[in-house]
């Protein structure tokens, strides 16, 4: 049998995607295996960062609806063009509603999910 003979000066190739693939592959099955041990802190957590993340939109929202409507009930009430008074009552319309619907998602998920908990009603 023959053997490949390479020139003086070329280097041997190796082939990094293999090596890649072996490790991605053993991570994977390492994850699954420790998965169920870990899995309830990990989407406790995921829950509680929610839940912060949550709140600061809810909070910065409010702020921002308060400072906004502001604006808009200053320009509604100190305008003395029609239209201006027109616009102003559109934006007030547009920002309690989405106000309302943001904080209503946060009802919506601490009230009303848990009674669909595993896929079934718990009422």
């Amino acid at each position: 049998m023959k053997r490949f003979h390479r020139p003086h000066g070329e280097k041997r190739h190796i082939d990094y995607m293999k090596y890649l693939y072996t490790a991605a592959l053993l991570f994977t099955l390492l994850a699954c295996s420790v998965q169920p041990v870990i899995a309830a802190n990990v989407w406790d957590k995921a829950k509680e960062i929610m839940k912060d993340v949550y709140n600061q939109i809810v909070l910065i929202s409010t702020i921002a609806a308060v400072v906004t409507a502001s604006v808009a009930l200053l320009m509604m009430n100190f305008s003395k063009s029609g239209k201006t008074v027109d616009e102003s009552r559109a934006w007030l319309k547009r920002i309690i509603i989405t106000w309302a619907i943001l904080n209503g998602l946060g009802f919506i998920m601490a009230y009303i999910t848990p009674f669909f908990a595993g896929g079934q009603w718990n009422g």
